[in-house]
């Protein structure tokens, strides 16, 4: 009995501390999309006329590879962004690497 409620104990530690990373994540990448360029994604990308990323993403529209690879290579009239990505002082607090940037602005945006 014991050891059951340990093993249980340990599971649920385990399965509320990656909640708190995915949080973590998503908390990281709101930021990013709020202040990405000075002024934040949205303030191109919650306007109709251009790419509803959010509705793009739920849709299943928008994979992560491509996402990623707008956000490094530009397209249109959308800049390279990964560099001012890395900037931002949430990414760098946070520690993230390139693809834990793109992968907590992706969460974000998928949640939205």
């Amino acid at each position: 009995m014991k050891k059951s409620l340990a093993a249980l104990a340990g599971v649920m530690l385990i399965a509320l501390s990656g909640s708190v990373f995915a949080g973590e994540a998503e908390d990281v990448g709101q930021k990013i999309y709020e202040r990405a360029f000075g002024r934040g994604c949205g303030s191109c990308h919650d306007i109709a006329s251009n790419p509803q990323l959010s509705a793009l993403i739920k849709d299943g529209k928008l994979d992560r590879a491509t996402f990623e690879k707008v956000l490094k290579e530009g397209k249109g009239g959308m800049p390279k962004a990964v560099e001012v990505i890395m900037a931002i002082p949430a990414v760098t607090k946070a520690g993230y690497g390139e693809d834990q940037a793109v992968d907590a602005i992706y969460a974000y945006l998928k949640s939205k």
